[in-house]
């Protein structure tokens, strides 16, 4: 049934123009002179043209002339008539077998058509979640690169706290060295001085002997006093430099965590990568598919107009071929009619 919009009054005044040009009706060219209106419809509404219009071949001519010539050109009608429908019979079984095998491929190429845009869809739905899957990947490689960037500026931090307490490490080392001498020297300059003082109180007087030896006693006392200083400086370098060396061994087991923390981070921005270079190849191939579906569909729809042509070439070149059969006809039963009639007077006379 048609549908409303283009009416089937449109359709006949296309089909007036067209046949006013000398050109067969199509449903192509119907619609070209519309420039509106559906296939579906305008084929719907040519079909009932053409059947209306072999409804109208079968009207009996007018009775407005004589009873006899009337009779015999009823009798002659009625004889072509039926010779042309018996004769149109072959003709229409085929054409309306093909119209249906036109019909059947019509309906086989929409179905067609309606699973290429199926599938279409799907892959497009499919294209979509793919786009944001990778997306989603990028997102998350761009955190880890973040994350990564942040490692390194973490990394190059503790390295340079590691060269800070390597370097106050060196003068604290330095520093007790400097200290060991100083002491050594103190030590030296020390005992120089109550050498050279012993050696005055002896040639000053032997009586100071035991002066010189509580001397000596006092001297050996600031000795060991000095002796034990030292020994308590060094003690306590010693302790300042254990922290230290401790402190660089955590320096160093932090530096060795971010090292294993940023190989984790290059390898998870690696694999990142290598699936962002599949989904990249897997869209590409998604698009070649869709291509070649887009490129079916036009196929399919050259075909069928293809078959839409052929379809209508053959409706209409079947009743012309009749028409001029018919013609042939009336003329040679013209003839003969008129043969007999001139011989009548003859006979009379």
């Amino acid at each position: 049934m048609a549908r409303s919009g283009v009416q089937y009054e449109d359709v006949q005044r296309a089909i007036d123009v067209l046949m006013a040009r000398d050109e067969s009706p199509s449903v192509q060219k119907v619609r070209e002179v519309l420039g509106t209106g559906s296939f579906t419809t305008i084929s719907d509404h040519l079909r009932e043209w053409r059947t209306r219009r072999e409804e109208n071949r079968d009207v009996p001519p007018p009775r407005g002339m004589p009873g006899a010539l009337q009779e015999l050109a009823e009798g002659l009608w009625q004889k072509a008539q039926e010779s042309a429908n018996e004769s149109l019979i072959h003709y229409r079984v085929e054409a309306d077998r093909r119209v249906e095998e036109a019909e059947a491929r019509i309906a086989e190429a929409r179905r067609q058509a309606e699973d290429a845009e199926q599938r279409e869809s799907a892959l497009a739905a499919h294209l979509a979640t793919t786009g944001q899957r990778l997306e989603d990947r990028n997102t998350a490689l761009a955190r880890a690169e973040s994350q990564r960037e942040q490692l390194d500026e973490a990394a190059r931090r503790l390295e340079t706290r590691h060269a800070e307490l390597e370097g106050l490490l060196e003068r604290i080392r330095s520093e007790m060295a400097q200290q060991a001498s100083e002491h050594q020297q103190a030590l030296e300059n020390l005992e120089a001085r109550q050498r050279e003082r012993l050696a005055r109180e002896e040639q000053r007087h032997e009586s100071a002997e035991a002066r010189l030896m509580g001397l000596l006693d006092e001297a050996r006392q600031e000795r060991l006093a000095g002796e034990k200083a030292a020994a308590e400086r060094e003690k306590q370098a010693g302790a300042r430099l254990e922290r230290l060396e401790q402190q660089l061994m955590e320096a160093r087991g932090q530096l060795a965590e971010e090292e294993k923390r940023q190989r984790e981070t290059d390898w998870a921005r690696r694999q990142a990568e290598t699936l962002a270079d599949t989904r990249q190849h897997e869209q590409a191939l998604l698009q070649a598919r869709i291509d070649e579906q887009k490129r079916m569909l036009e196929e399919q729809t050259h075909r069928l107009r293809d078959l839409e042509q052929q379809l209508h070439h053959c409706l209409w070149q079947t009743p012309a071929t009749h028409g001029r059969e018919e013609k042939e006809r009336e003329e040679e039963n013209t003839e003969n009619d008129e043969g007999p009639a001139a011989a009548e007077p003859s006979e009379t006379t």
